[in-house]
């Protein structure tokens, strides 16, 4: 994954999740799955990227991402909700619902 296809799928999709995480990070590999579940469940417009931060260093200074695991939702080509290791997928879920209806309104 490039930066350019991050930045057209950020402009085209409805939402999108940037997932940054490391190799020998435990936490990552806990909540990936769980973020995997609840987009996939309850918000399937919302396109999911997940990076090694450590593999691309370029794309994870763009985005200001500093230690992982961290999370970035776009919602309608802006960025919406950052969330690092202490999250909530429940408050994330809420903080969602609305804007996210609105978006896939037909």
């Amino acid at each position: 994954m490039t930066l350019e296809e991050i930045n057209k799928a950020i402009e085209e999709a409805p939402g999108v999740l940037l997932y940054f995480s490391g190799e020998n990070c435990n936490v990552c590999h806990a909540l990936r799955p769980k973020y995997r579940e609840l987009f996939d469940e309850e918000f399937p417009a919302i396109r999911q990227i997940y990076l090694d931060a450590h593999e691309h260093p370029e794309i994870s200074a763009r985005f200001q991402v500093f230690s992982v695991p961290t999370a970035i939702v776009f919602l309608g080509g802006r960025e919406f909700a950052r969330e690092g290791r202490a999250v909530s997928l429940h408050a994330l879920r809420e903080r969602l619902r609305r804007p996210y209806e609105i978006l896939t309104a037909d």
